[in-house]
């Protein structure tokens, strides 16, 4: 299984980024649209945390409480891609950003996302 982001980057107090994810190479049948799917982050110095997630048949998303109203997940299913739309950035969101396959717990290598004027 190979998971791949992009979409980070360095952005404006106030900004917005648009993260994006692959996950292909699924095997014994199994394809993206059969897992949930989140989102990590790792800020310097801190443990990774908890972002987004969004499950496979109903689509239903959970937020950690920092980021609701600001950021949306969301996933294609025939681009095996899971999206994180992240709008009114803070500085305290610069972290390095992470997608998640769950059930087969497959780590992406991570994306960074800076936010500073």
């Amino acid at each position: 299984i190979r998971v791949v982001e992009s979409g980070g980057g360095l952005v404006q107090p106030g900004g917005s980024l648009r993260l994006s994810c692959v996950a292909d190479g699924f095997t014994h049948g199994y394809t993206f649209r059969h897992y949930d799917m989140s989102w990590y982050r790792q800020a310097p110095g801190k443990e990774r945390e908890f972002v987004a997630s969004i499950t496979n048949v109903y689509l239903t998303t959970k937020y950690t409480d920092s980021v609701k109203g600001r950021f949306t997940i969301s996933r294609d299913n025939a681009r095996s891609s899971v999206y994180l739309q992240m709008d009114r950035l803070v500085p305290e969101d610069t972290a390095m950003y992470y997608c998640y396959v769950q059930g087969p717990a497959v780590w992406g290598q991570g994306t960074q996302v800076t936010v500073s004027s």
